[in-house]
């Protein structure tokens, strides 16, 4: 049985709430300049969490955060960040299979969390996962943003 998936079909994801992608930026920008410790970035993007559980670049940077440090609670953030995006998206009419390229600044979230959830399953020897989730990135970015290797 052949499956029909419309590929060249591009979705742009719905951006984060009320600001809160510029608001997870400009924690980001402040900690990369040195401006603020690991710790007090953590915490500014817990705040953001808190104030926007579906803040899906905040869920991401949470999750860069922590690798490799510490792999397990990585895993957790961007999988939550994953989850979110999913539901985000099926809300919209998203099917699952159209692509989500990274051109568009609102799908780089979900991308963000899906990659990341994919590094940290390969951290934790969640081989199945890493796997499933490097193709899922394949299907939804073909212009594959994060230079990984083409599945076999």
């Amino acid at each position: 049985m052949a499956i029909n998936i419309p590929f060249g079909v591009r979705v742009i994801l719905p951006d984060d709430p009320d600001h809160s992608r510029e608001q997870t930026e400009t924690a980001q920008t402040a900690f990369e300049a040195g401006q603020l410790d690991a710790a007090a970035y953590h915490e500014r993007l817990n705040a953001i969490v808190r104030s926007y559980p579906t803040c899906l670049s905040a869920w991401a940077a949470l999750g860069e955060l922590s690798l490799p440090d510490d792999a397990i609670a990585a895993y957790a953030y961007f999988r939550t960040g994953y989850h979110r995006g999913l539901d985000r998206g099926r809300a919209n009419g998203w099917n699952g299979a159209q692509q989500l390229p990274w051109e568009h600044e609102s799908n780089r979230g979900f991308l963000r969390c899906l990659y990341g959830l994919m590094l940290a399953a390969t951290e934790i020897n969640e081989e199945s996962e890493a796997a499933r989730t490097r193709d899922f990135l394949f299907v939804l970015d073909p212009e594959n943003h994060f230079e990984i290797e083409s599945p076999e």
